[in-house]
């Protein structure tokens, strides 16, 4: 529905696009953290970003927005109060940002349905489309962005004037489609915005379980009657969807609740330390107390000493040297559970540059 909407190439992955899109209030990423493994602490930033969002996705459905608080994102997100207020000021930042993100997934989806070029009944369907096949792909992101979002401040108010204000100049593009259609003012575009999105707040907040594209046709109806005419709309309400629209194959959702979390059940949170070190002895095996704090920049041995005797306690590094002989060197390795959270952190970076 958007020829200005897709700006960006998203990924499909949130952790994708974490980072990437900084709304109001979102402070800046500190610079690289000079190392030999060359670890850029961005990436852990963008994690800890990354898990904050979800935790926000997954609290806002439990709770609500207006009653979700910092605490129930944390919580959720397994990350520390601290690191919070290092990339957001507030809850309503936080919300922003999450918005901000989704925005540029859907961005992507429209730029994927190959959109430019086509005729403005067709760049107006397929967009719609390319929307609601996301939001029913993606309930939970669409409940948050399109129901709750609502109940923020003004900051989110703005954002939503924004992104209906892109849509109704898209559709004001259909004055030029005949003598019919240049009597339609900004107006009726404006109105007709209004009119489709309250329609999708409506099944969003009733919870419906029928599919958002059976509304493809309904809507297009709405949206064209005024530009070409009633036996157009007509045509529009009774015509079916491509089939090879309908046998494309479907993607995987960003967020789903059920998500498998290497970190479940373990008391620790996610630091940039801790991401910093198992990263480090995943790439290097059998590394001594001191080439870990050196590749990641750890200089107190103190400090390195209790965070791999934590990891060890925790069933995520082991230990196969000799260490607790005097002078023998230690070993690093780490175990499965290790591995699995150190893949985790590598393939939010190979997302992260696909995104780029």
């Amino acid at each position: 529905m958007a020829r200005d909407m897709h700006t960006r190439t998203a990924s499909t992955a949130l952790p994708a696009v974490a980072g990437r899109r900084r709304g109001a209030g979102v402070r800046a990423i500190p610079g690289r953290f000079p190392s030999h493994a060359d670890l850029p602490r961005e990436q852990v930033t963008e994690i800890q970003r990354s898990r904050l969002l979800m935790g926000a996705v997954g609290a806002i459905e439990e709770y609500g927005y207006a009653r979700t608080t910092v605490a129930h994102i944390t919580a959720r997100a397994r990350v520390s109060r601290r690191t919070f207020y290092e990339l957001f000021d507030d809850r309503e930042a936080c919300l922003a940002a999450l918005v901000g993100d989704v925005i540029a997934l859907v961005e992507g989806e429209l730029l994927e349905a190959g959109l430019d070029g086509l005729p403005w009944r067709e760049r107006v369907r397929g967009g719609l489309m390319a929307i609601l096949s996301f939001f029913d792909r993606e309930q939970a992101l669409a409940r948050v962005c399109v129901v709750e979002a609502l109940r923020g401040g003004q900051s989110m108010l703005e954002c939503r004037e924004e992104v209906l204000g892109r849509l109704a100049d898209v559709l004001d593009e259909g004055h030029k489609e005949g003598p019919r259609a240049g009597e339609c003012t900004s107006l009726t575009a404006e109105g007709l915005v209004g009119a489709a999105f309250g329609i999708v707040h409506t099944r969003l907040l009733r919870g419906d379980r029928e599919p958002l594209t059976g509304l493809v046709g309904e809507l297009m109806a709405m949206i064209v009657l005024p530009y070409l005419g009633p036996v157009v709309a007509r045509s529009e309400q009774t015509r079916r969807i491509p089939q090879a629209v309908a046998r494309a194959p479907r993607k995987p959702p960003v967020f789903a609740p059920a998500q498998a979390d290497p970190l479940q059940g373990l008391p620790m949170r996610l630091t940039y330390r801790t991401a910093r070190v198992l990263e480090c002895i995943s790439r290097q095996p059998g590394v001594s107390n001191r080439q870990v704090a050196d590749l990641a920049g750890i200089q107190d041995p103190g400090q390195i000493s209790k965070l791999l005797a934590r990891l060890q306690r925790l069933g995520l590094a082991e230990n196969g040297g000799d260490g607790h002989l005097k002078g023998a060197p230690n070993a690093w390795t780490l175990t499965p559970l290790g591995r699995q959270f150190a893949q985790q952190l590598s393939m939010s970076a190979i997302r992260r540059n696909e995104a780029a």
